[in-house]
């Protein structure tokens, strides 16, 4: 199929929305939605700065990468992929604290401290992994890129649970599933409504509206995330009838591991499918053409915002698909380095600040890796662009629950650890609870800073609920 044939992908339009480089239309304009983090110029374009600038400031274009000189160019070729790298993101000033985390876990500093300068650490290292996918997304295609984009779009989240996983720190792994979706559910779509609804309040008479979304991709995201919490309500209620009719535990737990097993396989199968049916056959659901549509239909039913438009312009890339790669490789190892450390200080941390695992893993981690995807979220749905703050957010909770969560129970299965989807009772409730709650709230198709504050006050509950229990009352408490 034409890439070009099918209009630009929801991963094209987010990159685009937040261009690190100007557009051709506003080279010689003030600031605008895609002005860079610090002002460069485009690829290729022409170098109307200092050299001194260019050097050190601008994410495009360095002194000497285009040399002929081996000895100028490769120099030149690595501080501009480091520097495109930094410049990236505002939270990437965080990078401070990788090497001291890493400098904490070797000469074993206090657990708790090394627990908190890993946990920063992580944050900032997310958003470099989240640059470098967009950065070789851009030529690889949508089928390949969202692919990509669904391997290493949580895999922060991934790391740490394959570590914990290692470890036997299931309820770690588990909390951290859940806590991710939820976060993205509740908080990070809630946060969304709200700011995108205070700033889009009113139309240009001064009366309130709403703002819009394409309601197909919310339906049948929303129709995965309840087929997601089946998958693990079924395990907990068949658990439930074997302690009634089946003495032997082993046996019990061999068969709730069998069918976690055996479900995992069939979620991953649906995932696939699901990207198919996103990607390819059924991409013009979930374009700017469905929003569009959308928006037509709600015209009538009051007032509502229309949706701002992402200019169909050529991507940018600031390094090569190489460069993009081998900052992805060393990225990855550094999140593997600091979520090692950020594991091995958990028992610490929950001995010496009375924290529950459940509320580590389902709160604190999820911070972590969803940082960059929160601010990312928030600012589109603020410029009104509430489908890809939607796929940013909703998009994130189907990966956690379709991809990542039952390709763990495979991993476990290969490790031969009994990894399966058999969830705490009261994450469990939590869960399906939201899914039902983001349910009726978005199936209309549009959105409001009082849903949002929804669906924030929800997830804080959730959240409170989580933190004033004792540690260690969850963990033999499932369904």
């Amino acid at each position: 199929m034409d890439r070009n044939a099918v209009g630009p992908s929801f991963h094209e339009r987010v990159r685009r929305t937040f261009s690190v480089g100007a557009s051709k239309n506003h080279q010689n304009g003030g600031a605008h939605e895609a002005t860079p983090l610090l002002a460069g110029d485009s690829l290729g374009g022409s170098h109307e700065h200092s050299e001194t600038y260019d050097f050190f400031l601008n994410s495009h274009y360095t002194p000497g990468a285009d040399s002929s000189k081996p000895w100028v160019r490769i120099p030149a070729t690595v501080w501009h992929i480091a520097k495109a790298t930094l410049l990236s993101n505002y939270v990437n000033v965080l990078l401070v604290f990788v090497p001291i985390g890493i400098i904490a876990g070797i000469a074993e500093w206090d657990p708790v401290t090394v627990f908190v300068i890993n946990f920063l650490a992580i944050i900032p290292l997310a958003a470099v992994l989240s640059f470098a996918t967009e950065e070789i997304s851009v030529k690889l295609g949508e089928s390949l890129g969202g692919l990509l984009n669904a391997t290493f779009g949580n895999a922060v989240e991934l790391i740490v649970s394959i570590i914990a996983l290692r470890d036997g720190q299931y309820e770690v792994v588990k909390s951290s599933m859940i806590g991710s979706i939820l976060s993205n559910l509740l908080l990070v779509m809630g946060m969304c409504f709200v700011f995108g609804g205070i700033a889009n309040m009113r139309d240009g008479a001064g009366n309130g509206q709403e703002q819009t979304f394409a309601s197909i991709t919310a339906q049948t995201t929303c129709s995965l995330m309840t087929l997601a919490a089946a998958s693990m309500i079924l395990p907990g209620a068949l658990s439930i009838v074997l302690n009634q009719t089946l003495d032997d535990k082993e046996q019990r737990d061999a068969t709730i591991l069998n069918l976690s097993r055996g479900t995992a396989v069939l979620l991953l199968l649906l995932y696939i499918l699901y990207l198919w049916f996103q990607l390819r056959t059924h991409h013009n659901l979930f374009g700017a053409e469905a929003a569009a549509a959308n928006v037509e239909s709600l015209e009538g039913s009051g007032p509502v915002a229309t949706p701002a438009q992402v200019e169909d312009e050529p991507e940018e890339q600031h390094m090569s698909p190489w460069a993009a790669g081998g900052v992805l490789i060393v990225t990855t190892i550094l999140v593997s380095i600091c979520a090692d450390y950020l594991v091995d200080s958990i028992d610490a941390l929950v001995d010496r600040a009375g924290l529950s695992r459940n509320f580590i893993g389902l709160i604190l981690i999820p911070i972590v890796g969803n940082a960059a995807e929160h601010v990312t979220a928030v600012v589109v749905a603020i410029k009104n662009k509430m489908d890809l703050a939607m796929g940013v957010a909703i998009g994130s909770s189907i990966q956690i629950s379709l991809f990542v969560t039952p390709f763990l129970v495979i991993l476990g299965w290969m490790m031969n650890r009994p990894m399966n989807l058999h969830f705490e009772t009261f994450e469990t409730v939590s869960f399906a609870l939201s899914v039902l709650v983001v349910t009726y709230t978005v199936q209309d198709g549009k959105s409001n800073y009082l849903e949002g504050a929804m669906l924030m006050a929800l997830y804080i509950i959730i959240a409170v609920a989580f933190f004033v229990t004792p540690s260690g009352a969850l963990d033999d408490n499932s369904l």
